[in-house]
């Protein structure tokens, strides 16, 4: 193999999975506090509305990441940046857990938030990868390796808060990127950069992209709001749990990231449709799931079934229109590939952060009846943009 080819033989179902792996839990990282809001509120002496920002600042770090760290995926070789972020992050790791003060709290969760959009870079390098015939499935595969990172880091936190202590998930964390940084660098492909230009340039051109692709345009305004209600359901979900309608202690709520693990099936198998040109009709159909999700959802407090049941809804439909999205954008331009997953993701983690930071003052305002009609309108919202892009072909 060629040390500048960008389409290896080698991209073998063993290396999907390692890329997959890879992702799930780089991107985990910005998802440890999720269930140990409430613990944290009270180990740090700050409010709800205070220990809300945990949240809202990984999110807003990965956006900027996205922004000025994604594009450099086209610049520069894949494989080295991808390593450089794995140690940043599990530098920005090792900060949260021996943080004394909430600032250092959210400096380590910045620092972690930043790096971890090497999973962003992942994904357009295994894109670029695959053969176009199997695209759509490489892509959901690691998309599902996502999900399941997002899903999997709610549940080993709140276990082991609840049997060692809040720490112990940033520690071994950590631990487990750092080997992966070692891995990832003996075995990733490498990849020869497909763009010259300068690094302001280069940021430019991912404000140009959306500027000039309608396509990427609206699909970007989707994954926002897609994201948003996701977010909104995510991070209110922790007060419902531990309040007194369910009482829960940190290792059950950590273990409702297990229910959410559909999502990932649904991730990898809408890949699977959008090959055969079948994506628009799932994203179709996860939207209107999405809207009844937010319906089921307010019996929330008062019946578990519905609760497990709105949160499975929720996250299918999530990743359907997400793998849909992506499939859109990914045909536009080979070449800008990272700049376009940059704008798009961009987009979409500036819509989590802004659900992240709404759930809270909803929650803290009108409880869980105002956090799912504020996640029933996003999906609405959702719906009207998905079907002006298809009236306009995109």
């Amino acid at each position: 193999m060629s040390p500048t080819s960008d389409r290896p033989v080698a991209l073998s179902h063993a290396r999907v999975l390692l890329l997959a792996t890879a992702t799930g839990l780089i991107v985990a990282s910005n998802y440890y506090a999720q269930p140990l809001l409430q613990l944290l509120s009270g180990v740090f002496q700050v409010s709800a509305t205070q220990v809300g920002w945990v949240v809202t600042v990984a999110q807003l770090a990965y956006a900027a990441g996205l922004l000025l760290i994604v594009p450099l995926g086209d610049r520069l070789e894949r494989r080295r940046l991808i390593v450089g972020l794995f140690v940043l992050a599990a530098v920005g790791l090792a900060i949260s857990a021996s943080a004394r003060h909430f600032s250092q709290l959210l400096l380590g969760t910045a620092l972690a938030g930043l790096s971890a959009v090497a999973a962003q870079v992942i994904i357009p390098h295994a894109a670029t990868l695959a053969a176009p015939e199997h695209r759509g499935r490489v892509v959901g595969t690691l998309m599902a390796g996502l999900l399941l990172g997002i899903l999997l880091a709610r549940t080993a936190s709140g276990v082991m808060a609840g049997l060692v202590s809040w720490h112990s998930i940033y520690w071994l964390a950590c631990g487990v990127l750092l080997v992966l940084a070692v891995v990832l660098a003996r075995l990733l492909p490498p990849h020869r950069p497909t763009a010259a230009l300068s690094y302001p340039r280069l940021l430019g051109s991912v404000l140009g992209l959306l500027r000039d692709e309608p396509v990427l345009r609206r699909r970007s305004l989707l994954g926002a709001l897609l994201f948003a209600g996701f977010s909104v359901f995510w991070t209110a979900l922790t007060f419902l749990l531990s309040g007194p309608d369910y009482g829960y202690s940190l290792a059950s709520i950590g273990l409702f990231g297990l229910v959410g693990a559909a999502g990932a099936l649904a991730a990898s198998r809408a890949g699977r449709l959008s090959d055969r040109g079948l994506g628009d009709w799932v994203a179709g159909g996860g939207l209107v799931m999405l809207l009844v999700s937010w319906l089921i959802l307010l019996f929330a407090p008062l019946s578990l079934p519905a609760l497990i049941v709105g949160v499975v809804l929720l996250d299918v439909a999530a990743q359907a229109v997400h793998i849909n999205n992506q499939s859109a954008i990914y045909q536009l331009d080979e070449a800008a590939r990272s700049r376009i997953t940059s704008a798009y993701m961009t987009c979409y983690f500036i819509g989590g952060a802004a659900g992240s930071a709404l759930s809270t003052v909803v929650w803290t305002r009108f409880g869980w009846n105002g956090v799912c009609a504020l996640g029933g309108l996003l999906a609405l919202m959702a719906g009207l943009v998905f079907l002006h892009a298809r009236a306009r072909r995109g």
